[in-house]
């Protein structure tokens, strides 16, 4: 058996439970996916609940969360899960600050952090956050900005990533990066088979709303950047990208090399995936026929539609409209 991937859950009093019950489902339903699907490329979790002390973490529900490490583990982690705290986070920070220490340990050994709303508080303990953009919950915003200037918050997101730390303003948020995570670990398939059976409403993926420190629209390439934008407003009409191409006086071969070498993914994949992200809202929320919606984002027959479906989350238009039109949590 491969190397387990290692995810650390830091515990405390007064943290919100949710923000460690729900990402830590969330990755064990993508990790029995990926088993059943990976073949010999799969690698196991291995969850880490790690605490100040031994004793169990309680909240005033009569719940408990059980430690199975200490902090000094850390280090150790591939990823680290911060969580939110309620209310006044300074009490929590002035009795835990070994956990800002150790995190700044867990970043300098290659490791990745997500901090949840106010947890993000420890980060910016660590002084890993100085300089970079970060993000925490609506209500503690104002504090946030007095107690740590260097940071660049970002109050208006509720996403920020900057290389291998996360900030997240809320527990959907925080699950929009759990399924962005569990795609890059186990693959898209895995990812997309979490999100239908976690959250049955469409949600933006994760690249269309975070803030990317140092990202003009994910890149530095001001003319893709400005084709993005456009085909973003108009992929819903009979778009021949050699004729965007020339409008924006390029040859086709160069445009393709640039908005690959821009973004990752050619022009035709991007806007595939346009029309996929509107499909799915649109069969979500509406009750357009299969052949209509596919008019309606640029397919033009249900048939391309359907085979596009197939490919890219194994699974029909219809099915996923009756997937996402229940909850489901399993």
């Amino acid at each position: 058996m491969k190397q387990p991937i290692n995810i650390a859950f830091t515990l405390y009093e007064h943290m919100l439970f949710t923000s460690v019950t729900l990402p830590a489902e969330m990755l064990r339903a993508g990790e029995a996916y990926a088993k059943r699907h990976l073949g010999p490329k799969f690698r196991p979790l291995k969850l880490n609940w790690l605490a100040q002390h031994d004793t169990a973490i309680e909240n005033n529900l009569g719940m408990q969360l059980s430690p199975n490490g200490d902090l000094n583990m850390l280090a150790e982690q591939d990823y680290v899960i911060v969580p939110s705290i309620w209310r006044n986070p300074r009490p929590v920070l002035r009795r835990h600050n070994g956990i800002a220490i150790q995190l700044a340990s867990t970043w300098q050994q290659g490791g990745t952090i997500i901090g949840v709303g106010t947890g993000v508080c420890f980060l910016a303990e660590s002084g890993l956050l100085n300089n970079h953009p970060a993000t925490t919950h609506w209500h503690y915003a104002t504090q946030f900005e007095r107690n740590y200037p260097l940071v660049n918050l970002k109050p208006d997101f509720f996403i920020t990533q900057s290389e291998r730390i996360y900030t997240v303003a809320s527990l959907n948020a925080l699950a929009d990066v759990i399924v962005h995570l569990i795609s890059q670990l186990y693959g898209v398939a895995a990812a997309n088979h979490v999100q239908q059976n976690f959250s049955h409403e469409i949600r933006k993926p994760y690249e269309e709303q975070r803030y990317l420190e140092g990202a003009v629209d994910k890149h530095p390439d001001e003319q893709i950047a400005a084709i993005q934008f456009w085909l973003k407003h108009n992929f819903a009409t009979d778009i021949l990208l050699a004729d965007v191409a020339k409008q924006f006086d390029m040859s086709y071969r160069t445009f393709n090399r640039r908005f690959k070498a821009a973004t990752g993914q050619t022009a035709a994949d991007y806007l595939q995936v346009l029309r996929l992200e509107n499909a799915k809202e649109l069969l979500a929320n509406s009750n357009l026929s299969i052949q209509d919606v596919a008019i309606s984002v640029g397919f033009n027959a249900q048939g391309l539609l359907t085979r596009v479906f197939k490919a890219r989350l194994q699974q029909t238009p219809s099915e996923y409209r009756k997937i996402v039109r229940k909850k489901l949590f399993f």
